[in-house]
């Protein structure tokens, strides 16, 4: 592990950085608040399908434009679900994560959000974020990660899908922020402990934010 900036500020690898209890209570209930709003919209959380027919274990929302898992490519319409637009990703949110990227040493404005809502039983398998633009992924765009809710076992590895992982309890409030050398390292989630959620948030489950330069 890298020296961190502080006793909440941990250095994993070279631009990976989890910025712990960064989110106070009361924003972490305002964010999931906005989240529950606009996935009861009309173009609101869906189940993704991927490529051989099957459905994801998480729920999606993809705000500022959509990720299609049928393609694995970002488009405007939800072509893959309903075929309407993406929703606009809120100003103020896309603020609040270039200050965690600051925080990280990352000069970043995002222009699309993934918004993933964990049950108990949802995982998601080691993969790379590599379907934004080339240029975004050449200049080392960072991913901001909000977390909101019930913990989760983050996985974080290296280059290549074989490379050791290192194994991280994601919490609510929790940013990890991941860019430069590390914007293609494989990561994932291997379980969500229920219960662990601060109360008041209003949902169940964990919401997890990734904040993205396209």
């Amino acid at each position: 592990m890298l020296p961190g900036l502080g006793p909440d500020r941990l250095g994993i690898a070279p631009g990976a950085w989890h910025l712990r209890r960064y989110l106070p209570d009361d924003e972490q209930r305002s964010i999931a608040a906005r989240c529950l709003a606009l996935g009861s919209g009309d173009a609101g959380f869906y189940t993704p399908i991927v490529r051989g027919g099957h459905p994801m274990s998480v729920r999606m929302l993809c705000l500022g434009r959509h990720w299609n898992a049928l393609t694995y490519s970002y488009e405007d319409l939800r072509t893959d679900i309903d075929g309407r637009p993406a929703p606009p990703l809120p100003s103020d949110l896309a603020r609040r994560a270039s200050e965690a990227a600051l925080e990280a040493g990352f000069q970043f404005t995002p222009d699309l959000c993934i918004i993933n809502w964990y049950g108990p039983a949802s995982r998601m398998g080691l993969h790379q974020d590599k379907d934004e633009s080339r240029e975004a992924l050449a200049s080392g765009a960072p991913v901001v990660s909000f977390s909101i809710g019930d913990s989760a076992r983050f996985l974080f590895g290296g280059l290549r899908r074989r490379d050791p992982v290192e194994k991280i309890l994601l919490e609510s409030g929790d940013v990890f922020v991941f860019g430069g050398e590390s914007r293609l390292r494989y990561h994932g989630v291997t379980r969500i402990v229920p219960g662990t959620a601060p109360a008041g948030l209003g949902f169940e489950g964990r919401l997890n934010l990734t904040f993205r330069k396209f």
